[in-house]
């Protein structure tokens, strides 16, 4: 069944779209090699500033403490007022972000762009609530794979472009983010339906990306740990989002202090095309291997094999000297564990009641956001005392914990 068409009235003209689902992909493309763009630059554009290890490790941080605290405020007002003005508002908080921090001349500066752009970081959340309002429930999970493909191919591109426009300055790379994200806003202005037609059973079965708590609703949250096979996998999530964000937010820091390429220290454009390389690998996964993996062994063992080779993976990195045995250790990691998120999410939701997917969701969320906060500031104290293989054997530590609570209890086929 196709997503149903808007209602033509005369305050909404006809959309040269058959489904919202397009603009929607587009918007959500665009923002990602927005996101992924900077990803590679911050560390090297804080530090030409004079930001230390453990500063660049706060600016990191202080976006997810200002994501965690707004993104479900967003969300519920967006609950009341429509998704199309919240994410207008929030794609023009991220375009206000990238503006100040190509004027920075100063740290606190880029401090205060972070947290803007933190402060309306709920594009994605948002994104997720319309494409839930606006399809009916069985074709939900193929809709949400819209957002899975341009994650996958904006963390292929971005940060490559990243690495080719900062041969000509670190500003490059910005203005190109924020001519990303104003291209954002006019797919949203033009191209998304002014009026979304949400669906009469959205009430009573809000899906994914559906009701959200807030940042406050702790003891609401507390109850979905009290199911043991629940909390196990929540933990797990807990110390996946832990390991993958102390990698992504210190990895640029240790491959500087780490590698040379033509005889200087790697820069950006190195970092920009080992990021590239690992999302290429993730795309060629996703493409459909993943898809035979879970089938082969089920989702349970798919994310211990990806538990564990992203162990191996990560203390491998840290023993690493040249950047041709990393770009050997990552492909191998990334083959590994590309299966790990997906099969990882899938059982948190299976889970979780049928009308409880959006809560659960939002959940992994916050607890995504308190690792986005934590793990970058222990990895730029690690760095910033040259304890360069600590910090990559804390990463591969961190997902090693999870097997522990990997029990075999749980009531899901393993395999076909």
């Amino acid at each position: 069944m196709s997503p149903p068409q808007l209602q033509e009235t005369e305050a909404t003209p006809r959309s040269r779209f058959s489904s919202p689902l397009l603009p929607i992909f587009l918007i959500v493309l665009v923002d990602v090699l927005g996101f992924t763009i900077i990803l590679p630059l911050l560390p090297f554009y804080s530090e030409r500033l004079g930001a230390s290890p453990t500063v660049v490790g706060a600016l990191v941080s202080i976006y997810a403490v200002f994501q965690l605290i707004a993104g479900p405020i967003l969300g519920q007002i967006s609950d009341r007022v429509g998704r199309r003005p919240i994410l207008l508002l929030s794609q023009a908080g991220t375009l206000a972000g990238f503006l100040l921090l190509a004027s920075a001349q100063y740290v606190w500066v880029i401090f205060v762009a972070r947290a803007i752009d933190g402060a309306t970081a709920g594009n994605l959340t948002i994104a997720q609530a319309y494409i839930s309002d606006v399809t009916e429930p069985e074709n939900r999970a193929k809709s949400f794979a819209l957002i899975g493909i341009a994650f996958g191919f904006g963390f292929l591109v971005g940060p490559a472009i990243s690495g080719y426009l900062g041969t000509f300055g670190y500003h490059a790379p910005i203005y190109a983010a924020s001519a990303l994200s104003f291209t954002s806003i006019l797919c949203t202005f033009f191209l998304l339906p002014r009026h979304e037609k949400i669906h009469e059973h959205m009430e009573a079965d809000p899906g994914p990306g559906g009701r959200r708590l807030s940042l406050l609703s702790w003891g609401e949250y507390r109850r979905y740990f009290r199911n043991p096979e629940l909390a196990r996998l929540l933990i797990q999530w807990l110390l996946f989002s832990f390991s993958f964000a102390t990698f992504v937010s210190g990895f640029a820091l240790f491959a500087e202090r780490r590698y040379t390429w033509n005889g200087h220290p790697v820069g950006l454009r190195e970092v920009g095309y080992i990021f590239a390389f690992t999302g290429f690998i993730g795309m060629i996964m996703q493409g459909g291997l993943v898809g035979r993996m879970v089938k082969w062994l089920g989702e349970r063992r798919v994310v211990q094999v990806g538990f564990f080779t992203t162990l191996l993976g990560y203390v491998a990195i840290g023993l690493t000297r040249t950047v041709g045995q990393l770009l050997a250790v990552t492909a191998f990691s990334s083959v590994g564990g590309a299966g790990l998120r997906p099969a990882l999410t899938s059982l948190i939701t299976q889970k979780a009641g049928k009308r409880e997917q959006g809560v659960i969701l939002g959940l992994t969320q916050s607890i995504t956001s308190v690792s986005q906060i934590t793990a970058p500031l222990i990895s730029g104290v690690l760095i910033d005392r040259h304890y360069l293989t600590v910090w990559a054997v804390w990463a591969g530590v961190a997902a090693g914990l999870a097997l522990f609570f990997q029990t075999g209890t749980f009531s899901d086929p393993v395999g076909p």
